[in-house]
């Protein structure tokens, strides 16, 4: 699924210099719903198993994806920060592991430009979440909220 719709030229007109932060996650959500609730149908309707997303850094689309999933199952908030936060590190670390450059540093200079850093991003993104008008809004029925709420039946409904 391609969440960004980079057709969607008004939008990114407005977040492109955003990209790769949570910065633009709810601007994202609200603007293309119906790129989340394809991703979360996805999701919902894949075959027993793993199910894998992923994006080219994973920490933007994939985080995007992530938080949306973490918080419908009503994980706590703390977790799921610290969760987009593993990425963060595990990025840096394979950056020096490699002995390349890791696009982090750069990426927290942005959001600090916008008076927040990497971390206090993705708290406002997740603060700010409407799981259920998220949900409605990417037009989902019933049965694959309750998909996407128990983890496709493992947690309790």
């Amino acid at each position: 699924m391609d969440l960004d719709n980079l057709t969607n030229a008004a939008f990114w007109a407005d977040y492109h210099d955003l990209d790769g932060t949570a910065l633009y996650f709810l601007p994202h959500l609200r603007a293309m719903p119906d790129r989340i609730g394809a991703a979360l149908q996805a999701v919902a309707d894949a075959p027993p198993g793993a199910v894998l997303f992923h994006c080219m850094g994973g920490r933007d689309r994939t985080g995007l994806l992530a938080m949306v999933l973490l918080a419908a199952a009503a994980v706590e908030p703390a977790d799921i920060v610290d969760d987009y936060l593993e990425t963060v590190r595990v990025r840096n670390a394979q950056a020096a592991a490699e002995h390349s450059h890791s696009a982090e540093p750069m990426l927290d200079r942005l959001c600090r430009a916008h008076r927040h850093s990497t971390e206090s991003a993705f708290r406002a993104a997740l603060d700010g979440l409407d799981v259920d008008e998220v949900l409605r809004r990417a037009g989902l029925d019933d049965a694959t909220i309750t998909a996407v709420r128990t983890w496709r039946g493992r947690l309790p409904g």
